[in-house]
């Protein structure tokens, strides 16, 4: 399942990765900055070429849906029905 962080840019446009993103990542290590209309995915340069498709259709989905939230048309879902949920995107 994906794991969803809110962030904050800096004055300066820097992020930080949040802590429990990171796995795999280590100082030093090249990453790639993909801007699609509305959405930033960041990639390591190793992998860049592995999935970009389905990197882009998970971004524009993952905003459609936060698009959604925002509109008030979010659905509760107990943590037992939550793949389930999913599934059906």
């Amino acid at each position: 399942m994906a794991n969803i962080n809110v962030i904050r840019v800096s004055s300066k446009g820097q992020i930080v990765i949040p802590r429990d993103m990171r796995d795999g990542l280590k100082e030093g290590d090249r990453l790639v900055v993909i801007k699609n209309k509305d959405q930033i995915i960041l990639k390591k340069a190793d992998d860049f070429d592995k999935n970009l498709e389905e990197d882009l259709e998970f971004a524009r989905r993952t905003e459609e849906a936060y698009k959604r939230i925002e509109a008030g048309e979010g659905i509760v879902v107990d943590s037992e029905n939550l793949e389930e949920e999913m599934m059906k995107w």
